[in-house]
């Protein structure tokens, strides 16, 4: 709404009728603008494509370069500033090199962005001999080339009068706004990322054939300009979209989905080797610690559960064993294509969303509690890994766990899983630290297990003192039909077995604050898990004198 008032404002401020001091001044003006009444509308149309375009590839960007950057904060911020960098060096290179005072993109100019446009997808070919870091760097040539254009057409249309070039402006940033969203909700579920840019680029293809053959001379007038030159490259760029392969590709068999949040592609054939992937990144496996997630706190209740809330709905495998209690169970999704490969996992999926007793909401599991006034026997998480994921804090945080204490009933248990990294790589003590500090400060009673498979915790919290219960009371509570969810897997024979792995690898909170003990508690202005740069920096086993002196001079306490 802030960047729509803004274009809106620019919009009429630039209409505004033009006051000048003296007739020499308006007299200029107007030979300043008479080129401008030539060149019509087609600078527009140009500003605004830069910028839709610009803005819409970003988000296709997002879900290109995940697998290979991952997830966390610094990932989205790598590419923005190798973006605007980029544009930067585009824009001076046009300064630095401009010889003629109206100059305007070449045909041969609009085909390189229509090939700059489409050239991730060959970096990002699995195939492509590359270091996974570096295929962020598939940007640069659209970037240069956008922050080369723009300015030109900009000097081509304002000619030093500012509220022309207000008026590009104006024009440049709708296109950005508008750019996303198409991008997002339009093309990206119904194209997908490959065809999505594609899209992008084929107006660029045309305008260079149809706009792109004229160039002005030095002279001022305009040149007649080859068309092989742009058309070679346009031909390239389809070429290169019907060539290349998507990251997917990489496994056989699958099922992809798409939809306005992320890219879900689901892979496997057996329990042990079936994956869930979202843009790339492994969410879950079929994993009996995603059965123990609802099955360890519903035992531990002291009196029968009726309901359930499950945040983060993954493989359902967690929803499938909260309804095998016979309870309600609610479980909430951000992405909607994760409930939609619920069958790939499950035989009986279908049947277990048909349930009454099941419930799926695609929300954001933390704004969905926020505005619902129900309240639950058990809520358990399982928010997306890594636990340094950007934005996963709002789910680890004093916040939330305020929220999510208000929709407890009186003796209700919450379940926090925390994943830990599998050996031989070592956990962030500063994290664990951070996210059990902050269930300490929230709850006044926490217990922490390791799981089944012996990493990871499971944390339990409530407001009221947990039941000294045994593995094997904790087995009687359950009902036949969730005794036999619990074992469906392994590696347990009985639900007893099961919980009795649980129960002796309990682990002591403090001793988890104690790693970090300085850390403060996870907040939603506090994400200690999502900024850990400094943090792993200075972990490193050799000496770093100049990092201590870069602390020492700027008063840092880690």
């Amino acid at each position: 709404a802030l960047n729509a008032g803004l274009a809106t404002t620019a919009l009429l401020l630039s209409w505004r009728e033009r006051r000048v001091s003296s007739t020499e001044s308006s007299s200029e003006s107007r030979e300043q603008a008479s080129p401008q009444k030539a060149a019509g509308s087609w600078p527009y149309w140009v500003l605004f494509g830069t910028g839709f375009t610009s803005m819409a590839v970003e988000v296709v960007w997002i879900r290109l370069f995940t697998p290979s950057r991952g997830t966390e904060v610094y990932a989205f911020a790598s590419i923005l500033a190798l973006y605007l960098a980029a544009t930067y060096l585009g824009s001076q290179f046009y300064r630095g090199t401009k010889k003629i005072a109206g100059a305007s993109p070449s045909g041969l100019s609009f085909a390189l962005l229509a090939l700059a446009t489409v050239f991730p997808l060959l970096i990002c070919d699995p195939r492509f001999p590359i270091i996974d870091v570096s295929r962020i760097a598939g940007i640069i040539p659209f970037s240069f080339i956008v922050g080369w254009i723009t300015p030109m057409v900009l000097d081509a249309l304002a000619h030093g009068d500012p509220d022309l070039a207000g008026r590009g402006y104006a024009v440049n940033i709708a296109g950005c706004m508008l750019g996303p969203l198409v991008a997002g909700f339009v093309l990206l579920p119904w194209l997908g990322e490959r065809y999505t840019l594609l899209a992008l680029a084929l107006p660029w293809m045309i305008v260079s054939v149809v706009r792109g053959p004229r160039v002005s001379s030095e002279s001022g007038s305009l040149e007649k300009q080859s068309l092989w030159r742009p058309a070679f490259v346009s031909v390239t760029s389809l070429l290169l979209v019907g060539t290349t392969n998507d990251f997917e590709t990489r496994f056989s068999p699958r099922e992809v989905r798409r939809d306005s949040t992320a890219t879900v592609t689901a892979i496997g054939t057996t329990r042990s080797n079936k994956q869930l992937l979202v843009n790339g990144i492994g969410m879950t496996t079929l994993t009996p610690i995603t059965k123990m997630i609802a099955h360890l706190p519903l035992a531990f209740l002291q009196s029968p559960p009726k309901n359930a809330l499950v945040i983060c709905f993954g493989m359902g495998t967690t929803h499938r064993s909260m309804v095998s209690w016979g309870i309600s169970s609610t479980a909430v999704e951000l992405v909607p294509s994760v409930i939609a490969v619920f069958p790939y996992f499950h035989a009986n999926a279908a049947r277990v969303l048909a349930s009454p007793l099941s419930h799926v909401v695609v929300d954001d599991g933390r704004f969905y509690l926020e505005r619902s006034s129900q309240h639950y026997d058990v809520i358990v998480l399982d928010p997306p890994p890594p636990v340094s994921a950007a934005a996963s804090s709002l789910l680890y945080s004093k916040d939330f766990y305020a929220i999510a204490r208000q929709h407890l009933r009186a003796g209700g248990i919450l379940q926090q899983w925390f994943p830990t990294a599998p050996p031989p790589l070592r956990d962030d003590p500063a994290i664990v630290a951070s996210v059990a500090k902050a269930l300490k400060e929230s709850f006044p009673y926490v217990r922490a297990f390791h799981s089944i498979e012996g990493w990871g915790y499971h944390f339990l919290a409530s407001d009221t003192p947990f039941a000294d219960y045994s593995a094997a009371a904790l087995a009687s509570h359950l009902p036949p039909a969730a005794s036999a969810d619990l074992i469906e897997w392994g590696p347990a024979a009985t639900a007893q077995d099961a919980f009795a792995r649980v129960l002796n690898q309990e682990v002591r909170l403090d001793d988890l604050i104690q790693q970090a003990p300085n850390i403060p508690a996870l907040a939603d202005d506090r994400p200690i898990n999502e900024y850990f740069l400094l943090r792993r920096v200075e972990s490193r086993q050799h000496p770093r004198k100049w990092w201590g002196r870069v602390k020492q001079f700027l008063g840092l306490k880690m």
